[in-house]
């Protein structure tokens, strides 16, 4: 009886093992739904869009309207009618006679140049001059002593012939009349006519000689009219060291200091005529591409406002930029000067019936930037491709529509994020 006892004792004992497992699988599940809550919070954290206050920002809204086209550059007044003085060989400058803004005329000396080679080229060209005429005045001499040798041969021949052709015509007479013989009158003919073919030799001999002297002659005096336009050449090389304005005006620059060796053909000093200017602007290369000749615009000078036209557009940009040239329609100030600064704007068109916002912080004509557009709150980034432009406003071709309030301030610092809560 015991024994049964016992054995139902050790049958009614429970099991203590499956509430720890319960306990563990329960902390597991929280563990897992913690995590997923902390990864959705962090994702929710750094997607969430940033936080901007309205009254930092600079708006304005898409209209509809008239716009005037225009396009704005800065430059300078440039002379248009100028000369650079320049050295006519390579030289020394001695002296500087004149500096910026002294009014000069044509026959002014600007500067003094030496070159003591020119100086002996000079000589040398006029003593070959020399030479050469004296050759030519002895050419000539000789040739005269030859003609004249000539011409008193063909005189003395023709002075034969007229007596031969006298002794010829008595011989004839005589023998027709029997008192000398046939033979004696025959000879008398045929001498006659010896001399006559002998003169015409002679003659042409003369004829000849003359055109031999005046070849020569002509070949001499060649020479030497080209040793004399040498010698003038060399004269005015070496006179053009004293190097002249030829034109009036005022100095507006000399580029070289007394002492200094020059090159041939190196600049000096620029003489200007300080009435004659135009205007030569630097205009955005992607505003350039709407400029073009003919076009009006208007100069500020500061000191006054002056119509001007474009005259000239360059071909290549330099440094993000087109050199555009404009020539000025109304007086210039009298206080204008050249390398004065001035500002520019060129009337490119009037369209009327445009899609035109206020020009934002980035974005140029013809170009396409990102801006974004406040809607309900919340500021989304759009890509928007602009037209032309003018002063104050742009042309909207693509992006934006009627009524937009577009974000015109700079928002480079938000370049990571394509939406922003505004309040």
């Amino acid at each position: 009886m015991s024994t049964a006892a016992g054995e139902g004792e050790l049958m009614d004992v429970p099991r203590s093992g499956a509430r720890p497992k319960l306990r563990r699988i329960v902390k597991i599940v929280l563990a897992v739904l913690a995590l997923a809550a902390i990864t959705f919070g962090i994702r929710w954290y750094t997607t969430r869009a940033p936080h901007v206050a309205r009254a930092e920002l600079w708006t304005a809204p898409v209209k509809r309207g008239a716009l005037l086209l225009q396009v704005s550059g800065v430059g300078t007044l440039v002379p248009t009618d100028f000369r650079w003085a320049s050295a006519p060989v390579a030289a020394r400058v001695d002296k500087v006679l004149v500096q910026p803004g002294a009014v000069v005329e044509a026959n002014t000396i600007l500067l003094e140049l030496s070159n003591p080679e020119a100086e002996l080229a000079t000589l040398e060209a006029d003593r070959d001059v020399s030479a050469a005429e004296a050759q030519l005045a002895q050419l000539g001499a000789q040739l005269d002593g030859a003609r004249l040798a000539q011409e008193s041969a063909v005189a003395g021949l023709d002075a034969d012939v007229v007596m031969a052709q006298r002794r010829k015509q008595i011989d004839t007479n005589m023998s027709e009349k029997g008192v000398i013989a046939d033979l004696e009158a025959k000879e008398s003919a045929d001498r006659a006519g010896q001399l006559g073919n002998r003169l015409d030799f002679e003659k042409k001999r003369l004829g000849a000689l003359r055109r031999g002297n005046s070849a020569q002659l002509d070949a001499q005096r060649a020479q030497v009219e080209g040793l004399r336009a040498l010698a003038a050449f060399r004269r005015k090389q070496l006179e053009a060291l004293h190097v002249k304005a030829n034109q009036a005006g005022v100095v507006q620059q000399v580029a070289v200091e007394a002492g200094q060796s020059v090159p041939a053909g190196a600049p000096l000093a620029k003489v200007i005529v300080p009435d004659r200017l135009q205007a030569r602007l630097r205009i955005p290369e992607g505003s350039a591409g709407d400029v073009s000749i003919g076009l009006q615009a208007t100069i500020d000078t500061r000191m006054g406002v002056i119509r001007a036209e474009v005259t000239r557009i360059d071909p290549a940009a330099q440094n993000g930029s087109v050199i555009v040239d404009l020539k000025l329609l109304d007086p210039a100030p009298k206080t204008a000067r050249a390398d004065l600064n001035v500002d520019g704007v060129i009337e490119i068109a009037r369209q009327q019936n445009t899609l035109h916002v206020a020009r934002p912080a980035i974005g140029e004509a013809h170009a396409t930037a990102s801006l974004f557009v406040i809607s309900g709150g919340e500021a989304r980034r759009v890509p928007v491709k602009f037209g032309r432009a003018a002063l104050k406003d742009i042309e909207i071709a693509n992006g934006l529509r009627e009524g937009d309030e577009v974000v015109l301030s700079d928002m480079s610092k938000w370049d990571g994020h394509d939406r922003l809560r505004v309040d």
